[in-house]
């Protein structure tokens, strides 16, 4: 890129940082998550790290290490389970405390830093007053993705994980916290239905899924989740932290359904799956944090984020899907930006969901194009998207174009065809590039005017095999 800017997704692309839970402390924000592993062949493998950025700068981040191990749990002492997605907040004492849920257990684990980037030290299990475990008494339903909000000396605890067709589960629990940040002093309401019990509640077709995160603006409390569509993340808001939630709308889906501003409302424009994410405010605006699918897997996640609006009446409208998000405005028109960076990718049969998920089958068939890298997990390898067999077409967006007059693009892999340039998913193409069978990264080129403006830019692929697009160059 021509200068640094906040792109989606806003991490290094050998990083796989899901489930996103961000804050701003002492004037950076910090993103908590879970770790997905490179070619993982589960959710969650790594052990979490942290990664922060100044409030005033997206683009500028840092890895403030690995912050927590499952190891230091001690009920996985040989490292055999999974941390999945955590949460933290600041305790009446000051300190910061990072909830989360063992892959294999029903109990919620705590643990505490001194300091927002860690390193955190196991601290406790949530109980009751006589020491029982929440998860683990009799009648308690499964406690999954903890969400935490502290106000004063008490700490709003929201819990659960409610497939389709599941009476066994009622939905997201409320679970209120004393001051030593593990014990309870109000037992778990539900305060979200699930699928079977949402007749006459509002959240018709939008029940609660997994994935509740908590936030408070003005005197309205904001409860995020994961919808039973998993693409999407909802919100509900009532003016008490354990009651009275009533259904407000979708604020970002992953493949950016219901989006009908520049598509079809019905048309998914990214291969979607489960998300997890939140609200935050930073510097003077907010942001929704939302992860992507990546790899062909549901188990390589990215973490993006994207500015959203509240209207006078509190509701947030639905985001669109971008890769210029974090930057706060359209990306320079001028300069080189790798292909990982797209925010659409689709072939002409369309598939809303990723692989091992939703009713395409088991796993992602092999003709659709992926984002992926290059090495093993943790080598900085740039990350391309792989398999742009015939009609795929991956697209970015937004960028400040004046005066672009050539496109560039590097591609590798065995092919014969070209690449369509559009500003619109459908839209006439603009010119093409030419492209032809390389097992190493070549560039190709050609004059192709981009009208001046924000644009959205789209590379369709029309030829036969199919080749790994690494970047594309505006001249």
């Amino acid at each position: 890129m021509a200068k640094k800017q906040g792109v989606n997704p806003y991490l290094p692309s050998w990083e796989y940082v899901p489930d996103g839970e961000p804050y701003v402390f002492e004037g950076r924000v910090y993103v908590y998550g879970s770790h997905d592993r490179f070619n993982g062949h589960v959710f969650c493998l790594n052990d979490y790290v942290c990664w922060s950025a100044p409030e005033n700068d997206l683009s500028d981040w840092r890895c403030e290490g690995v912050v927590y191990r499952s190891t230091d749990d001690p009920l996985d002492p040989e490292g055999r389970m999974c941390l999945y997605a955590p949460d933290v907040t600041v305790g009446p004492d000051g300190r910061y405390y990072l909830y989360y849920v063992l892959d294999k257990v029903s109990v919620v684990s705590v643990a505490v830093s001194d300091a927002p980037g860690g390193k955190f030290e196991f601290y406790g299990y949530v109980h009751d007053a006589e020491g029982k475990r929440l998860g683990e008494r009799e009648g308690d339903e499964p406690q999954f993705d903890p969400g935490v909000l502290t106000e004063g000396d008490r700490t709003y605890l929201y819990t659960g994980f409610c497939a389709r067709g599941d009476r066994s589960r009622h939905g997201a629990m409320a679970t209120v916290l004393g001051s030593d940040m593990l014990t309870i002093v109000e037992e778990p309401n539900f305060v979200l239905p699930s699928e079977p019990y949402s007749a006459g509640s509002g959240f018709e077709g939008f029940e609660f899924f997994e994935a509740p995160s908590i936030r408070k603006r003005g005197e309205i409390y904001y409860l995020v989740y994961s919808s039973i569509s998993m693409h999407e993340l909802c919100y509900a808001t009532s003016l008490h932290p354990t009651r009275d939630f009533t259904y407000g709308g979708v604020i970002v889906s992953n493949c950016d359904l219901h989006i009908d501003s520049y598509k079809p409302a019905d048309k998914p424009i990214y291969y979607g799956g489960n998300n997890h994410g939140s609200i935050v405010e930073i510097a003077g605006g907010w942001q929704i944090f939302y992860h992507r699918h990546t790899n062909g897997t549901a188990f390589c996640r990215q973490g993006c984020a994207e500015p959203i609006r509240f209207a006078e009446d509190g509701s947030i409208p639905q985001v669109e899907i971008t890769t210029s998000g974090p930057n706060g405005g359209p990306l320079e028109g001028r300069g080189e930006y790798p292909a990982y960076l797209a925010c659409h990718l689709f072939r002409r049969e369309d598939a809303m969901y990723t692989g091992g998920f939703g009713p395409e089958g088991a796993w992602m068939d092999a003709r659709f194009p992926k984002v992926t890298q290059d090495g093993r997990d943790g080598d900085e390898e740039v990350g391309y998207i792989a398999n742009m067999t015939e009609s795929s077409t991956a697209g970015f967006k937004y960028f400040r174009c004046e005066g672009v007059s050539r496109v560039k693009i590097k591609t590798r892999g065995y092919c014969q065809g070209a690449f369509e340039v559009k500003t619109s998913w459908d839209g006439p193409a603009l010119g093409s590039i030419p492209v032809r069978s390389t097992n190493v990264w070549v560039e190709s080129e050609a004059e192709i005017a981009i009208p001046d403006g924000v644009q959205a830019l789209y590379f369709t692929y029309a030829g036969t095999g199919g080749p790994s697009l690494a970047s594309f160059t505006l001249a």
